[in-house]
């Protein structure tokens, strides 16, 4: 596998309730968000959002601004999400904001949008007492080795982001 060169050129945009077990009891009543393992080949900038239905356009445009090639935003599937409008919200903003990179000639391929299981249903189980579904645990993982082959695929198959080299990343921006 190709690696990255050491400045980050994808920011990834990830639901704290996809892709992780549900919540398990801990003696603050605090649940750690646990992210899932990408295996990116190099630096990838990885936010963590409590939804992605909380991901405003401004955020991907900004991610593009500060230089990044490829955005990615990892959602829970619809019929899992712990808001339940927030993935489809997530699949709307995402729509619009490619016709927002096609207008401004960026190009809407380096937006991607994917979807992995949500814990809403777990974590429903487990608040009444009863066992959560089965773990597919390796349909999980070929699941994010698909998501990061995606994202490598479009990160090889376009020219750098043009912003980054006005200044955006490491140019000199306004960070």
């Amino acid at each position: 596998m190709e690696t990255l060169n050491e400045h980050p050129a994808i920011t990834l945009f990830v639901c704290a309730n996809c892709a992780r077990p549900g919540k398990i009891a801990s003696s603050s009543r605090r649940t750690r968000t646990i992210v899932p393992d990408f295996n990116w080949p190099g630096p990838v900038k990885q936010v963590i959002v409590p939804c992605t239905g909380r991901l405003q356009p401004e955020h991907v445009l900004k991610a593009f601004e500060s230089g990044s090639s490829v955005v990615s935003v990892v959602a829970c599937r619809e019929d899992n999400c712990h808001y339940a409008e927030g993935s489809r919200r997530c699949a709307r903003r995402v729509d619009y904001i490619r016709s927002l990179l096609n207008d401004i000639g960026l190009g809407d391929e380096r937006l991607l949008f994917f979807q992995l299981p949500g814990s809403a249903a777990e974590d429903l189980a487990m608040a009444v007492g009863k066992p959560s579904p089965a773990d597919a645990s390796d349909s999980l993982k070929a699941q994010i080795e698909s998501i990061r082959d995606e994202a490598m695929k479009v990160l090889h198959a376009y020219p750098p982001n043009p912003l980054r080299a006005l200044g955006g990343a490491n140019g000199g921006g306004d960070e």
